[in-house]
């Protein structure tokens, strides 16, 4: 992949259920990079899942474990990086997401996600009485953030995944192709 170092580090933002971490890996295979999860370098490091973490800290106890994770793994290099569904609501999650790589919106309708997430015990923010109301929240206060963010938006919902992935790995062949064109063009402005 010739000149792909401008595009070093892929970042995945989206609501659960979007998919950020099975085409991140994908993508990450594709582009010869190491893939993370945010979510799951958490999980690893304590040595306990997120919902015992939310029950021990709440929820502002484990933003902070994830802002910390954020931190780290944006300054890594050649990276493709799944974040968790609410990792943007921190400010410094979304400025470190921004200037260290590129970002990815995996968009997906409610009722998308909601498919998708309905039987998964493993998502503190859904073990509500209206699970399906609650994402219809999420999804109203997290989508104007994901697009402040977002290099590229991708409408995952009723595509197959191969599909998806291939979409993104040609949008970020475009990116690449129009960032060397714009440093070229600077170079030679600067002769």
């Amino acid at each position: 992949m010739a000149g792909i170092s401008i595009l070093a580090n892929i970042f995945f933002v989206g609501l659960m259920g979007a998919g950020k971490t099975t085409v991140g890996r994908l993508v990450a295979r594709h582009f010869k990079k190491d893939f993370y999860d945010t979510d799951h370098e958490v999980e690893r490091r304590t040595g306990v899942n997120i919902p015992l973490i939310f029950e021990l800290e709440g929820e502002a106890g484990f933003r902070r474990r994830e802002a910390a994770m954020i931190e780290e793994l944006t300054r890594a290099e050649n990276i493709v990086l799944a974040t968790g569904g609410g990792a943007v609501l921190l400010p410094e999650n979304r400025k470190n997401l921004k200037e260290h790589g590129t970002v990815i919106y995996l968009r997906a309708n409610v009722n998308e996600l909601w498919i998708r997430t309905r039987n998964d015990k493993n998502r503190p923010l859904l073990q509500t009485a209206n699970p399906r109301a609650q994402l219809e929240k999420l999804f109203e206060e997290r989508d104007p953030l994901y697009r402040e963010i977002a290099d590229i938006i991708v409408d995952t919902g009723g595509q197959a995944v191969g599909t998806i992935v291939h979409e993104i790995e040609k949008l970020l062949e475009q990116r690449q192709a129009q960032l060397t064109a714009q440093q070229t063009k600077a170079s030679n402005a600067n002769s």
